[in-house]
């Protein structure tokens, strides 16, 4: 069973996803040796007997970071059916194995009903630290017992969906995301000795890449319990977007909105130049909203919405330039026939 393309390697997937992800440079080479590891592993499974040792991912980030669109991202490169599902939404029903279901279905669905495709694919659950338990709280009323509902799908195991259908999740790599706010507190108190002795002789580099790692003690204390943590080895952390993170996540990506846009003027034969400083002002707007990359399209969009609306009227238009958020644009008219 061949699930990889031999010319698929850790670093060709990093090199795909920087055409869609900015940034976050570490949290995607983690990503793509998680990835790559596990479908190798699928692939060698005709080779040996039992079960793979599955490694399932946690990321964690804030909103708007790029967490989902990096997992999107990662299944349209290797071609496998892609899920997500919201732990808030599991939390807050009665019937959460249902709602595990139903997630299955959904990836079925996008496996084209092929229960061995659907197999191989990929689940991501976000906002997983939502249900961290809280001290007071029973454990049929808390988060604690969606983790426990979640321990047995992510480890593998048989889900009977309808029409007495199966999905085996054995094969299956769930992706956890969540933005873990007040972590950085924990970790910063627990961490603040440092939990390895250095040397001179040392790699300091590995060192300190172990002493900044998110440890299982860390996970439980926020609220995670220990057989959940277990059952998420890998660990990728997303940064928060820089101002000229923002920037280039509207200019620099192959769909980024920009491009989007430019493509949509130049079909109604029109040139838009949208100037540096508005991408800087949109993200200026958006690190004030506090929601990463998130709000940038909303705004970009509304920045278009007057423009769009009376181009296509206006056939004479052939240019249109806007140099400022706060200032009309400039249009540009073709030359009268002589």
């Amino acid at each position: 069973m061949v699930l990889l393309a031999k010319e698929i390697t850790p670093r060709a997937i990093v090199e795909y996803l920087d055409q869609y992800v900015i940034g976050q440079e570490e949290a995607k080479r983690t990503l793509a040796v998680a990835v790559y590891a596990h479908y190798r592993k699928l692939s060698a499974l005709d080779q040996r007997a039992g079960p793979i040792a599955k490694s399932n991912v946690l990321i964690i980030g804030s909103s708007g970071t790029g967490k989902t669109l990096a997992c999107e991202t990662l299944s349209r490169f290797l071609s496998v059916p892609f899920v997500t599902g919201d732990a808030t939404s599991l939390a807050q029903t009665r019937y959460v194995n249902e709602e595990i279901e139903a997630i299955l279905l959904r990836l079925l669905d996008k496996a084209g009903g092929d229960v061995q495709q659907a197999g191989r694919g990929i689940v991501f659950i976000d906002e997983i630290d939502k249900l961290k338990t809280s001290p007071g709280e029973s454990r049929a009323t808390s988060g604690e017992s969606v983790q426990h509902a979640l321990l047995k799908i992510m480890e593998g195991a048989p889900v009977k969906l309808n029409a007495d259908r199966y999905v085996d999740t054995t094969n299956i790599l769930f992706i956890c995301g969540g933005a873990f706010v007040g972590l950085d507190k924990i970790m910063a108190r627990t961490h603040s000795f440092g939990f390895i002795a250095t040397t001179e002789a040392d790699n300091k580099s590995i060192l300190d890449r172990l002493n900044d790692r998110v440890k299982p003690a860390d996970l439980f204390e926020f609220g995670l319990i220990p057989e959940f943590t277990g059952r998420l080895p890998v660990i990728a952390r997303f940064n928060d977007l820089s101002k000229d993170m923002l920037v280039r996540i509207m200019s620099v990506p192959k769909n980024a909105i920009y491009h989007q846009f430019r493509d949509i003027f130049r079909a109604e034969g029109v040139e838009l130049v949208v100037a540096p400083r508005v991408f800087e002002q949109i993200a200026e707007i958006a690190i004030e909203y506090k929601t990463g990359g998130r709000s940038l399209r909303g705004i970009f969009e509304e920045l278009m919405t007057p423009v769009l609306y009376l181009v296509p009227d206006h056939r004479e238009i052939c240019r249109v330039e806007i140099d400022s958020l706060f200032e009309a644009p400039r249009y540009f008219r073709r030359s009268a026939a002589p």
